[in-house]
């Protein structure tokens, strides 16, 4: 991704192996820093996955692809490695499948092959901006949710990637970044890729998008997925259903940007899907900064699951694929 930088602008991943070690954004301090951290074992690899210190599905499986290689380099045991892994995220389909990818793969050289699949993901983020940037026109207003940019990716992105290939084309349009309680993922993370991109955009308030849907402003809606069953229905982001049924009111057409490795074959549909709590300290506090009255309670569902007859289409490195074609 291109971040501006004090020493001009520069080209960097969200994560990346650098000799044995893996180095990766901090996203949890973004946009007030940019620090890069060292990932030394898989353990460490495992609390950031946990701690959210790397996030966003395919992101997770490159850092799950690259903890398993920590542990073949150090002599681990790969077993007792991907148990570990797994138990960091349930939601997000690829950090299972790049897991299982690598322990099948054991044989060989891991570091190599925890390469190959980044350099994989990054690929099939770049194709998945091809063929998304032939749905955005000159003057569209688009709409994302959450983070499904370069961050969250390794590179590109998969729900920003058409963006990126739109804005680099010379196309002109305008985004809406909804802000994305409780972690402030698209206010914080969303924005901040934009604005390095620069690409013309808002932040605007959860409850605002209906608001703007029903005004004909919004042209288009883009998100990522984190976990897609067989017959279409997804999860994202909580806060996406209501995205997506308030779309469908307005005659407005909804896509999921996503890689194949995101559809979970063994998944028929919404109701095979796990849903993660998170604390409820996220809700309560911003910042660190309490929010709610002491003594209050807080749940935090991380994601929902949006049915796919809401969706219009799913933006794919295979293609844009109608709800179910997988």
């Amino acid at each position: 991704m291109r971040i501006n930088t004090a020493a001009g602008r520069e080209d960097l991943r969200a994560l990346w192996m650098e000799g044995e070690v893996v180095k990766m954004i901090d996203q949890r301090i973004l946009p007030k820093k940019l620090r890069v951290i060292t990932i030394k074992n898989y353990q460490e690899m495992a609390e950031a996955i946990s701690n959210m210190t790397v996030r966003g599905a395919p992101a997770i499986g490159a850092a799950a692809a690259y903890g398993m290689a920590l542990a073949w380099k150090a002599g681990d045991d790969l077993n007792v490695a991907a148990k570990t892994i797994k138990t960091t995220r349930p939601t997000a389909f690829d950090l299972f499948y790049a897991v299982d990818l690598m322990l099948s793969k054991r044989e060989g050289d891991l570091m190599k092959e925890s390469e190959l699949y980044a350099e994989g993901i990054i690929a099939m983020c770049r194709t998945i901006g091809e063929h998304g940037a032939s749905l955005i026109k000159d003057g569209m207003r688009l709409l994302t949710h959450c983070n499904a940019g370069a961050l969250a990716t390794v590179d590109f992105g998969t729900a920003l990637a058409p963006m990126r290939v739109a804005h680099r084309a010379g196309k002109k349009f305008f985004v809406y970044v909804d802000e994305t309680r409780p972690r402030l993922q698209g206010a914080k993370l969303t924005s901040w890729e934009l604005l390095n991109e620069g690409i013309e955009h808002a932040i605007i308030a959860d409850n605002a998008a209906g608001y703007y849907m029903k005004a004909g402003k919004i042209s288009m809606i883009i998100v990522g997925a984190d976990r897609i069953a067989v017959n279409g229905d997804f999860a994202n982001k909580i806060g996406t259903y209501e995205k997506a049924v308030l779309a469908k009111e307005n005659g407005i057409p909804f896509y999921v940007a996503a890689p194949i490795s995101t559809f979970d074959k063994s998944l028929k549909g919404e109701g095979d899907i796990v849903i993660e709590e998170r604390s409820p300290n996220e809700v309560l506090l911003i910042d660190d900064v309490e929010i709610a009255p002491k003594g209050a309670k807080a749940l935090n569902p991380a994601f929902d699951v949006t049915p796919a007859k809401y969706v219009t289409g799913f933006i794919t490195e295979k293609g844009i694929l109608a709800p179910g074609a997988f």
